[in-house]
Formats: structure tokens, sequence, C-alpha cells
């Protein structure tokens, strides 16, 4: 067993460098308060009042929170948020994965391949989302107009009419846009794994599947678990794709967290929607911090 010998680099460094790294840090600390911290205290401080338009702001301690827990459509909400980024999560980063595999591996046009692969990503998502809602569109959308074409005899399909045909539909068209995002993460990643390792697995006879889940998990680990934290935030944050493709419908199948606090901010309500923002943080805060436990960060080298 080691002894409590293992200090962090801070507390090793002579008092007066110490004294210069704290002033260094010290507009960034400052740059991130205004930005981050000041933001997120006022709205945990505007949840506690009754905040509404030309009303007189009144504190109410946790009535709000109260409200939110005898409201159905906010469980509704947190349940179809909850299922939404357990579903779209997984499958971007598997996706993303897949793609970075094949873009870290050398032929003709990769570059142009690359290019290519990011275009979903830079389309603008309330843009992506409107595609996608004439793609579905009962009248005459593209994926009816698909199932005519195989089928002849089938009628069209009502995708944004039902709940899970409005899930999956919103799942579908996430995917599309964000699962870029997760491959150029995953496979600036993959381009910091020595190539030397994956030689000498080669001449070790290693097959393709040995490599991969010896070599190629083991170290992209860390750069997984920052891909999953930054989708699992914005999909716990989800709005425009969903605001666009279905409004929340129908009948509020598909109104996610973002969607439910949005009508309230939209109504003036502001204090209620705070208080929708504020869980949201936990919820998103709670993830974090366990996803940040499974890649081990801020574990001190041994």
């Amino acid at each position: 067993m080691s002894t409590e010998s293992n200090n962090s680099a801070a507390d090793r460094l002579p008092p007066r460098e110490r004294r210069e790294a704290l002033a260094f840090l010290l507009p960034v600390a400052l740059f991130l308060g205004g930005l981050v911290l000041v933001p997120v205290l006022g709205t945990l401080l505007d949840s506690l009042h009754r905040d509404v338009t030309f009303l007189p702001r009144s504190f109410i301690g946790l009535e709000n929170y109260r409200a939110l827990s005898a409201d159905p459509a906010f469980w509704a909400s947190v349940r179809f948020t909850l299922v939404f980024v357990l579903v779209s999560v997984p499958l971007q980063v598997v996706l993303g994965l897949l793609i970075a595999l094949v873009l870290n591996e050398g032929f003709a046009g990769r570059a142009l391949l690359r290019a290519c692969v990011l275009i979903p990503w830079a389309v603008p998502a309330a843009v992506s989302g409107r595609v996608f809602e004439l793609i579905y569109n009962y009248s005459y959308g593209a994926a009816n107009w698909l199932i005519q074409l195989v089928h002849p005899g089938a009628g069209p399909v009502n995708w944004l009419g039902t709940e899970l045909g409005a899930l999956a539909a919103v799942v579908v068209a996430d995917t599309y846009k964000t699962t870029p995002f997760a491959a150029l993460l995953l496979l600036a990643g993959l381009s910091a794994i020595p190539e030397d390792l994956y030689g000498q697995a080669r001449i070790d006879r290693a097959t393709f599947l040995q490599r991969f889940f010896r070599i190629t998990l083991p170290l992209l680990k860390p750069v997984l678990v920052v891909t999953l934290i930054f989708r699992t935030i914005d999909a716990l944050r989800v709005f425009d794709v969903i605001f666009v493709l279905t409004g929340g419908g129908p009948g509020g199948a598909t109104s996610a967290l973002s969607i439910y606090g949005f009508r309230y901010y939209a109504a003036g309500d502001f204090g209620y929607a705070s208080a929708v923002s504020v869980i949201l943080f936990f919820i998103s805060l709670t993830l974090v911090v366990g996803y940040a436990s499974l890649g081990g960060f801020g574990r001190e080298a041994r």
C-alpha cells in the first residue's frame, strides 16, 4: 500500500509559481463564473419564486417543484426524454464508431468522404427537422412514396400520428443530424492510437476482433466516454428537431423536457419554467458524473 505521497501537481509547485498559476486561471474562472455559474444560480433562485408576467414576483419556496411532481404532463416529458436518450445516444455512438473505423483506414478519396460525412452535422437542426417533416408527410412524403413503390397496394403510413412512429421519426432525424459529430470525436481518438500496436498485433496473428477489443476499445475508452457525455447532454436538451418535426405531438407524446419548459417560458411563467430547467440540469449533472466515474476521470495517478 502506498502512503499519501501522491500529491497533486499544484501542491508540488513552489508558492510563487502556484500564485502565478492561480493568477493565470483567474480570468478563466471569472469568465466561466459569469457565463455558467451566475445563470445557473439565477435560474435556481427564480425557480423558488412565483415569477409570472404582469404579476408581482413573490417567494414560494418549493411550490413550483410540488406542482411539477403533481403534473402528469411533466412525468410524461421526463419519460420521453429518458427514452429518447437511451435509444438515440447508444445508436449514434455505435454508428459514429463504425463510421470512424472506416474513415480511419487508408483508401483513395478518404478526405472527400470525411468532408461529406460532416455535411448533416453542418446543416442547422431546424432545417434538418423540416426536411424530415417533408419525408414523413402523410400525403406526399418520400417515406410513403417508397412504401408504395415496394408494395403498390399498401396505403400511406401516418408516421407522425402515432406515439411509436413519432418517437422513431425523431430518433432517426436526430441520429442523422448528430452521428457525424460522434464520428468526428471518435476519429480523433482513433488517430491518436499508435499504429505500431496494430503492427505488432498483426505479427502475433491477432484477428480484427481481437485487435478491436484488446487494443482499440481500451485505448479509445476515454474518448468514448467524452462522446457519451456530449451526446447525452445534447439529447437531454433536444429542442429544434422535435419542435419543427412534431411540435411535441401527437398529444404530447414527443414533448421533451425542453419543449415542456419552453411552453411555460413562452406563456410568461418564468418561475415554473425555471424549475423545469433546474431539474433538467441536475439530471444532466448526475449522468455526467456517472460517465466521468465510468471513464476514470479525476483519479490520481498511481
